[in-house]
């Protein structure tokens, strides 16, 4: 019995040490401002997180990291840019180096068939995987939301949105701009229809959705015009849920 109860405590006590970390993801349809910004910073639990942007998806544009930096100018956290069109130099830090360094990461938007491209060229993919694992909080809008989903529609080939396959850190597919972009939300509904697509969650550009371990959580909104939906089929028909969504300022 004595042995039993001291190897209880024993467990009780190193449990913590050995727990696996929280998996988080939070999601934006669009717009990634401050309001955001600063819900993720809270989502680390610290005081004054290390918070990196990727703009991949824009193919580093130099006008969206100075906007970052300026989004950045009043909250409490410490502010990174990841580039990856970039040249080699002996003082550089790795993409592996920069990004399990980070408490968050948010991917910005642009093309997510070119940045899932330069991703798996460059490993990236396998790096923010093991990042995610290690509970470092993943977010991002627009190309940024959609990356870490089975797929959805990309507007990054010619013509007409496509189908386009993303990380799969979450298994449902997702639409971003569900509402600002008139094209966007009737396609995505046929596409799921058809079975093109799984069942998936559909943001408006100021609404998101907080991921804990694969599961949803959260719905937030920026204000009560924008929302979150899960988009599925019931009978052979679509099937358009609007979940309630928190006002978060």
């Amino acid at each position: 019995m004595k042995k039993f109860l001291a190897s209880l405590l024993l467990l009780t006590l190193l449990g913590p040490l050995f727990a696996q970390p929280k998996r988080t993801i939070f999601i934006t349809g669009g717009d990634f401002s401050p309001i955001f910004i600063r819900y993720v910073a809270a989502l680390t639990g610290k005081p004054n997180p290390r918070i990196c942007f990727i703009p991949t998806a824009s193919a580093d544009n130099p006008g969206g990291i100075a906007h970052w930096y300026e989004e950045c100018s009043d909250l409490a956290l410490r502010p990174y840019v990841l580039r990856t069109f970039i040249n080699s130099a002996p003082d550089q830090k790795t993409f592996e180096e920069t990004i399990l360094s980070m408490d968050a990461i948010v991917v910005g938007g642009g093309s997510t068939l070119n940045m899932i491209a330069v991703w798996k060229a460059q490993g990236i993919d396998t790096v923010l995987r093991k990042a995610y694992e290690k509970g470092i909080v993943m977010s991002g809008g627009s190309a940024g939301s959609l990356c870490w989903f089975s797929g959805g529609l990309t507007d990054s080939r010619p013509k007409q949105l496509s189908l386009v396959q993303c990380l799969g850190f979450l298994s449902q597919s997702h639409c971003p701009h569900y509402h600002s972009e008139p094209t966007r939300r009737p396609l995505y509904l046929q596409t799921v229809l058809s079975g093109k697509l799984s069942p998936g969650y559909a943001c408006d550009d100021r609404a998101g959705i907080l991921f804990e371990n694969e599961q949803l959580v959260k719905t937030v909104a920026a204000d009560q015009q924008n929302h979150v939906y899960f988009v599925s089929v019931s009978e052979g028909k679509i099937k358009e849920d609007e979940l309630p969504t928190q006002v978060i300022r």
